[in-house]
């Protein structure tokens, strides 16, 4: 008798890579790193050493990391929440 494996009829999917513990920590440095070259790039433009355009794109850059740090809090918050809310 010759068995043959089964192969799934379903697409393989590949784990997410896992936390370390000083992820949260750089996440914060990278996300204060933006604020500060946004504002490095706004006081320049106001000095007369820069230009408009990068001070925008400076600080559109730091309002998309902004929103999204604080959209992975609140959803970081709402999963505590309904972790903690659950009966034992």
């Amino acid at each position: 008798m010759k068995i043959t494996p089964l192969s799934p009829d379903v697409p393989s999917f590949t784990l997410a890579p896992k936390i370390q513990p000083g992820d949260f920590g750089a996440a914060l440095d990278r996300a204060g790193a933006a604020l500060m070259q946004a504002d490095s790039a706004e006081t320049d433009f106001a000095s007369g050493n820069g230009d408009l355009q990068n001070a925008i794109f400076e600080r559109a850059k730091a309002d998309v990391v902004l929103s999204v740090a604080s959209a992975a809090a609140q959803r970081t918050a709402q999963a505590l929440s309904t972790i903690l809310s659950m009966p034992i």
